[in-house]
This record gives C-alpha cells, structure tokens and sequence, in this order.
C-alpha cells in the first residue's frame, strides 16, 4: 500500500492510504472524475492567484511630496538677497568710516537758520492780555479799604481791660511779674557760676583745696539769697492774695451808701 496525499478543492490535505478502489470524490455528479479532478484543480489555482493579487479598495499609501514644497526655492532666493543687502550696506559703512578715519572728516553739523514758530503772535497777545488783568486785579487789591476799624477795637479791648480789673478778685500780671523775677535770679545766678569759673581757671592748682571751701561757701551764701528772694516773693504773694484790711471810713464808697444792696450782688 502506498501513502499519497489528496487535494480537494475546499477541503484540507489529508494523509490517506492509496487504495486501488478509491478515486477522486467531486461535490457534483460528472461523467467523468479524472477530468473533474483537473478542472476543479485548475479554478482553485485561479482562485488563490486572484486572491493574493487582490489590492485594497481604500488608498493607505502617503501622499506624494512635491519638490517645491520641500525645498521653497523662493524663500532662499530672499534669504539670499537680504543678506546680499545687509553685506552691501556694512560695505558702505566701512568706506564711509575708513574714509574719516583717514581725514578730519567733510561733517558740518551747524545751522545758520533762525528757530521760527507760527504761533509766536498768538502767545504774545496772550502773554499780553493776561498781563493787563493781572494789573486790573492787583490796582483793585491795593486801592480797596478795611470794612473794619482798628481803633474801636482798641477802644473796645481797653474798655473790657478795665471791667476785667474791676471785677477781678486778685491783681491782674501778679503771675508774670513773678516769672521775670525768677528769671532774673536765675541769670544772676549763672552769670556768678561763670565769673567763678573763669576765676578757678586763672588760679595755679596747688589751691585747689581755698578754691573748693570758697565755692561751698558762695553755694551757700546763693543759697541763702535764693531763699530769700523766694521768701520776698511769698510775701507779696500773701500780701497780694490776703491785702490788708482797710479802715473801716476808707472802705465804704459814696456809691455803696446810695445803693447798698450793690456789694452783695457782686
């Protein structure tokens, strides 16, 4: 027995024993199998040729690149010029440069026109009309009189001056009188200080032990003026404040015995 292997259209290669009884099995009846083997053999290689000539319906390919648009000729072209341009115009610099490099230079840089403006007229009469106003104004400002009078309010100060005196219970000024006083002391006092040290200055140093039981003893003596300079101003303070007691015919005026209800409504 042989083994060979049978192929049929739309049917696997399969492995059978060759048998003498056996013959090729179409799907048709024919007259004829050997001849329907050969022709169904052939449509099937057809077939599989069509099949792996067959082509796709839709187009997966790239595009086609065109040379224009991958090189752009037009823009190395300006590319080119704009540099021909910039190269020419250094050029030129250079000359220029080199030229006055060499010499002093042919540059005048000076102007022999008068500066012109169009509305120079205009602001002159401008200038002009503001001008005169200001001077209107500053003729009405100096010629205008006060509304009010100095002189009554003088009159007038002095006259409350005077009720303020009247109706006052202690001496007007009492408090400044005692300030000038005090400062009066005080600039005593230094000016002493000063005379001092200008002495002790003057003096050798071996009597340094006279100059310091002299100015304990002048300490001492200020001392006692200050005490009683200020024991003199509490003195008129008191005097001041408490005036003594007037006898009893100065104290009623005329005025208090015709009217004799007036003291007790002050």
């Amino acid at each position: 027995m042989k083994r060979c292997d049978i192929e049929t259209p739309g049917q696997p290669r399969i492995g059978r024993t060759m048998m003498a009884h056996l013959a090729y099995q179409p799907l048709l009846p024919t007259g004829n199998k050997y001849l329907q083997q050969k022709w169904d053999k052939t449509s099937y290689d057809l077939h599989r040729g069509k099949v792996k000539s067959a082509k796709p319906t839709i187009n997966t390919t790239p595009p086609k690149t065109y040379v224009h648009l991958a090189v752009k000729l037009k823009k190395q072209k300006l590319e080119e010029e704009w540099t021909m341009k910039i190269e020419r115009e250094n050029n030129m610099l250079m000359e220029k440069i080199s030229h006055i490099m060499r010499t002093t230079g042919g540059i005048d840089n000076k102007n022999y026109y008068d500066r012109k403006s169009l509305g120079k007229e205009k602001q002159q009469l401008e200038l002009l009309r503001i001008t005169k106003e200001n001077q209107m104004i500053l003729s009405r400002l100096s010629e205008c009189r006060s509304h009010y009078n100095l002189k009554s309010w003088n009159e007038d100060w002095l006259k409350t001056l005077k009720v303020m005196d009247s109706i006052a219970r202690y001496p007007r000024g009492r408090t400044n009188e005692q300030k000038e006083q005090d400062n009066s002391i005080k600039k005593h006092n230094d000016r002493d200080k000063e005379q001092k040290m200008s002495a002790d200055a003057t003096t050798h140093s071996r009597a340094g032990d006279k100059y310091n039981d002299k100015e304990s003893e002048e300490n001492e003596n200020s001392k006692e003026t200050s005490k009683k300079g200020s024991t003199g101003t509490e003195k008129q303070q008191d005097t001041a404040a408490y005036p003594e007691p007037k006898a009893p015919e100065e104290s009623i005026s005329p005025d208090a015995l015709e009217n004799p209800g007036s003291s007790d409504s002050l």
